[in-house]
């Protein structure tokens, strides 16, 4: 083996083991709190990727939403606006929870 190729194997070695110093909860076991029981059990795997990758699911998104309009729909003044808001309120929360009840259809499978 060459000088050149030990020296790639000693800083691949040395990358790795910087990493595996790096890496949280390493040999620990998962923590489980409320949402994670709450999850169909289905769809608990995928969710913890997407949230050690940072995505929060799309349904938090539109919970989001939700809590907006509800306050845009308080400080609203104007009738005719508030009725728009509240028919896009009412929309939303139809497909959340068209989403939820398909999650739940999706975790049970």
């Amino acid at each position: 083996m060459s000088t050149l190729e030990q020296e790639i194997e000693r800083r691949i070695a040395r990358e790795v083991e910087a990493w595996q110093k790096q890496v949280t909860g390493k040999g620990e076991p998962l923590k489980i709190d409320e949402g994670w029981l709450q999850t169909p059990e289905g769809l608990r795997m995928p969710f913890r990727v997407l949230k050690n990758a940072g995505i929060p699911p799309r349904e938090i998104d539109l919970f989001h939403q939700r809590a907006q309009l509800k306050a845009n729909i308080e400080a609203e003044q104007d009738s005719a606006t508030r009725k728009q808001l509240q028919q896009k309120l009412s929309e939303l929360e139809q497909q959340i929870a068209f989403r939820l009840e398909k999650l739940r259809q999706l975790g049970k499978g």
